[in-house]
Formats: C-alpha cells, sequence, structure tokens
C-alpha cells in the first residue's frame, strides 16, 4: 500500500483531528494504527522519518526481557513474552525466532546479590551462576506459555555447549539455552504500522520530516521539511517523541522532566565464518565487568552490543572508540582464538532509551516498563497530552492497546476491534511453511521471476513482495545494480515512489539493509541516487546534495568506510 497522506489545510484553517501524535517510532506508530482501527481522525508527525530516532538503533531483539526478572518486572516479563509471541505470528516475514545460549562460569555465584536486587538493592549481579540461570529460565518459560510458539529451555553441560559453539571459551561450566526472537527490518516495520493506519482510515494523516512549532490557543502549528505550514486542532495530543518528550512539551508550553535515557550502540561487523557458526542464534553473556552483551548472526553480518550508559541528549549520540574497543575487547575474551578487528566493523549506530527519570546507580536497574502520565487541558491549551514514557520495542502492541483504550474513553469512542491477532504489514497473508513453495512458485511463473528471487523479496516485503515482483518483471531494467548488491533498480524505484522517501539516506539506512550491512560504497550512492531522483524528480543540485549529506552521515554517525 502507498503510503501517502491527503492533503491538510494550510495556514488559513486549522484542520480538526481527534488524535494528533507527535513522534513515529515504534510507540507513535504502533499507537496510529490502534487509533486508526477503531476510526478515531488520528494525525502522525515526526520531525525526522519514520523510525529514525531511538526505533532506529534497537538490539533488533524481540525478547521477553529475562533480564527484568532480577529486578521483580513480572508483569513486564510477562507481557514481553506474550508481545514477543503475538509477533512471530503478525510480523512473520519480519520477526523470526532466534536460539540463544547463555554461557554460565560458575555454579552458585550471585544468588544472595539477586536476591538483594529483588528486594530493591541499587546493584546489580556481578556474576549469574547456573543455579540462578537455570532459575531465571524456569521463570521465563512460565511467564511465555501464552500463546507459546517456541520449545522451553534447555540446560547444557561444558561439553554438550563446547561442541555447538566450540569457539566458546574453556572457561564456562555449563550454558542455557533457550529461544527468543529478533526483528530483521526494524525501520520497515515501523513504516508497516504507519501504512497499516493509513489503510485502515482514509481520514487518518501522516508525515514525517514535520516538527511542531508551537501551539496558540489549542491550535498546534507544524512546519514540513521544504518550509510549508500546517495547523492542526487537535481534542488530545500525545507525545510519542522518547527521549525528545520534555523538549516537545517546552513547544506545547509545558515543562516536564520525565525522560532520564540511557545510551545503547551497536556495532555490525563482517566476519563470514563467525556469522555462520552463529546462524540463527545469538550468545547472551556476560562481560568480565558483569555487564550483559549479546552476539548473534544478522542478515549475513553481526550485531555485537550494547552499551547502557547514562545519556540525555538524543541529537548528539554516536558509538564512541572506547565502546568499539568494549565491545571486541568482550568478544575476544568470550571466544579466544576468534580474528576480529576495528577493520571488521562495518556500521555502528547508538540511540538513547527513554526511560523515565530514574535514581539508580546502574543504569541497567532502571525499568523498562511503560507509562502514559497526562497533563491536563488548561484554558490557554484546551486540550490534553499524553507522554509515552519508557518502553520496549517488544512490547509496543500492547503500550498502544492500554493508552488507545484511555484515549478512546476521553473521547466516548467504543473500541472496534482488538489489534492482538492483527498481521502487520506483508505478514498479511503470509504463506505458512507448507505453502511457502507454493506461493513463491506461482508469483514466479506470474512475474517470470526466478523463485530465488522471489524468495529474496518474499523475506524482505512479506506479502507485499508482490508488488515489487510485478514492477521488476515489467520493467527492462537490469535485475541488478551495477554495484553488485542484491537490490534490483525496480525495487529501489519502488520504495523511492510508494513509501515516502524524502531523502536519500531515508532509503539507504532505514527502508533497505544496504547501509547497515555495509554494502554501499561512493559508486553505489550515486547509482542509487540516480533512481531515486529519476523516482521524485529531483533536479541535479538537489540530487548532488543528497548524496553529499548521506555520506557525511554514514562517515561521522555510523562508522561506515567509504
Amino acid at each position: 500500500m502507498q503510503a501517502t497522506s491527503p492533503s491538510i489545510s494550510e495556514p488559513c484553517a486549522p484542520t480538526p483531528v481527534d488524535v494528533l501524535i507527535i513522534g513515529a517510532g515504534i510507540n507513535g506508530a504502533g499507537l496510529f494504527r490502534d487509533l486508526c482501527e477503531q476510526g478515531i481522525t488520528a494525525m502522525l508527525v515526526d520531525k525526522g522519518d519514520y523510525g529514525s530516532g531511538t526505533s532506529a538503533a534497537p538490539s533488533r531483539l524481540i525478547h521477553g526481557g529475562i533480564k527484568y526478572l532480577e529486578t521483580a518486572e513480572l508483569r513486564l516479563v510477562a507481557q514481553s513474552a506474550l508481545e514477543r509471541n503475538l509477533l512471530l505470528k503478525n510480523a512473520p516475514h519480519q520477526v523470526h525466532p532466534l536460539k540463544t545460549t547463555i554461557p554460565i562460569f560458575s555454579w552458585f555465584k550471585g544468588t544472595t546479590a539477586a536476591l538483594r536486587t529483588l528486594f530493591g538493592s541499587t546493584s546489580a549481579p556481578r556474576s549469574r551462576g547456573a543455579v540462578l540461570v537455570k532459575i531465571g529460565l524456569r521463570l521465563y518459560d512460565y511467564f511465555g506459555a501464552q500463546n507459546r510458539v517456541m520449545p522451553r529451555h534447555r540446560m547444557l553441560s561444558k561439553k554438550r555447549a563446547l561442541s555447538i559453539l566450540p569457539n566458546l571459551t574453556n572457561r564456562i561450566v555449563a550454558a542455557g539455552a533457550y529461544y527468543d526472537a529478533k526483528v530483521n527490518y526494524p525501520e520497515r516495520l515501523v513504516l508497516e504500522l504507519v501504512q497499516d493506519g493509513l489503510g485502515a482510515n482514509p481520514k487518518a494523516r501522516a508525515l514525517n520530516y514535520t516538527r511542531v512549532l508551537g501551539q496558540t490557543s489549542g491550535i498546534v502549528e507544524l512546519q514540513g521539511d521544504s518550509g510549508q505550514r500546517y495547523r492542526v486542532q487537535p481534542k488530545i495530543v500525545v507525545n510519542a517523541a522518547g527521549p525528545w518528550i520534555d523538549k516537545v512539551n517546552q513547544s506545547l508550553g509545558v515543562q516536564s522532566t520525565l525522560i532520564g535515557g540511557t545510551k545503547g550502540s551497536h556495532v555490525i561487523i563482517d566476519h563470514p565464518e563467525l556469522a555462520q557458526q552463529l546462524k540463527d542464534q545469538m550468545i547472551y553473556f556476560e562481560a568480565d565487568d558483569g555487564r550483559i552483551c549479546l552476539i548473534f548472526e544478522y542478515l549475513g553480518r553481526l550485531i555485537l552490543g550494547s552499551s547502557d550508559i547514562p545519556h540525555d541528549d538524543p541529537d548528539q549520540v554516536g558509538c564512541t572508540e572506547a565502546e568499539l574497543q568494549y565491545f571486541l575487547d568482550s568478544v575476544r575474551a568470550l571466544l579466544p582464538g576468534t580474528q576480529i578487528t576495528q577493520e571488521q566493523i562495518v556500521y555502528a549506530y547508538s540511540g538513547i532509551r527513554p526511560l523515565p527519570r530514574s535514581q539508580a546507580r546502574e543504569p541497567g536497574l532502571i525499568s523498562r516498563d511503560h507509562s502514559a502520565p497526562r497533563i491536563d487541558a488548561t484554558p490557554e491549551r484546551p486540550f490534553s497530552i499524553r507522554s509515552l514514557v519508557g518502553g520496549k520495542w517488544t512490547t509496543f502492541r500492547g503500550f498502544a492497546e492500554e493508552v488507545a483504550d484511555t484515549l478512546l474513553e476521553e473521547l466516548k469512542h467504543p473500541r472496534k476491534c482488538s489489534t492482538r491477532q492483527l498481521s502487520i504489514g506483508g505478514g498479511a497473508g503470509y504463506p505458512g511453511p507448507h505453502e511457502r513453495h507454493d506461493w513463491i512458485r506461482a508469483l514466479a511463473d506470474n512475474t517470470g521471476l526466478t523463485e530465488v528471487r522471489i524468495q529474496q523479496l518474499l523475506e524482505r516485503y512479506g506479502t507485499r513482495a508482490a508488488a515489487i515482483a510485478q514492477q521488476e518483471s515489467t520493467t527492462n531494467r537490469k535485475e541488478k545494480l551495477e554495484s553488485g548488491t542484491t537490490y534490483s533498480p525496480a525495487e529501489l524505484d519502488w520504495i523511492a515512489r510508494n513509501e515516502q522517501v524524502v531523502h536519500l539516506d531515508d532509503l539507504l539506512i532505514r527502508r533497505t539493509a544496504l547501509a547497515v550491512r555495509g554494502d554501499l560504497d561512493i559508486a553505489g550512492i550515486e547509482e542509487i541516487s540516480a533512481i531515486v531522483a529519476a523516482a521524485l524528480g529531483w533536479p541535479e543540485s538537489v540530487r548532488l546534495d543528497e548524496v553529499k549529506k548521506s555520506i557525511e552521515l554514514l562517515r561521522t554517525k555510523h562508522q561506515v568506510k567509504l
């Protein structure tokens, strides 16, 4: 479905909407879809691209939050496990099971410290022994029982663990094995939620690159990337701006101190041998200083992370040299003998988790639960504001449902449907394991493309691959780019025309995995920019400017070597 928005009023008259959502990350997009499904006139705006803030910097995990057991956030663990299971069903093209191994370095360490943390201590355990891991995994199975789609945990002997992962350090005494999940294209999932919302309600609006200027007497002033101005008159405003929440509230005339975020950084490594060994599995491990790290195979590369550092400026965030070195040193200690160097890093990214302001000494002990505090309307501002604080990628649907229910009650509008069993984007009509080959073969026969190519498109876009395959089959363009990636010119042209691409980096970084996999060079960026320019009608001066900005962004913010 084309992700475009109907035109809205220019400055002469304000456009009335039921709910204005500011911030199109995963929480804002999830709420937008839910409200649109209920028939609410919702408008979604973001000062950047969809999913370009914190939602573009996750671990790419969809997980039940096993580490939240330490802080006794049992409700959050239960909700996370349920939402993980639902996402595996509702977005099967995006979310996939991920076998996870926890190396264990002692039998009994950490039990006393874990009990202290459970009862409110502000210091986390420095070591988690086999007894503690076993108890945690048993509890994890219990909380993940609802809508279960994956096997229960197993404990592995040292011999068995080393036979599965021979590169593991010999210092382990045992290992725990369980299943969580990963999301391959997180920014695309955000976009699909937006598209689904627009499809559910023709009166809905969604605008990227549109910032809030302020409000006067209930009229919110907005300005688009190219200077266009809008005036919107909402009944309710939802502030889903993540780490920018306090700044957005200030722009609406409200002072708040809701956010006290932490920075999470990750790196992507090109290491084919190790990626093959870790195919479809993750090592979730404790570094020598007690911090939790992870490494797993992702689109043929490796993801390594993550940090958890207090940080409160989302506009000035990046992966530092110290973080890079810490990640590499941690993996070398975990997998001795594995040659892994900084030269193998093809991409790095950082984001600020929009966590509630907290006095916790350890960033890892700050609650990952969510809340939506309400700021009442005033005569000068006749709409209430709800700020979406905290939360995590996995629980976005449940969080959206909770907030939507409160808004529906305030608007005196009944809920029409639940999103619990609602497919997301290309997950609608997704063929099951036994039907997949027939689906692929039928589309290959219909379009003349190879079954390998159809499989590739299905994995990226779900059933929406059919539209791209049809376009690819009716063009005379070559099947692949000159730069040698597996994306085709017709595919990129379709994305540019149908997915609200505004800038070149929207396509390079968020609509595709070209940047994150390290598949870009200067020639490739030039080639892709020509495709986008033709699709969007850019003059040559704009194309050259977009190329320059993208190269600068990739080099400075994402450690891409061009």
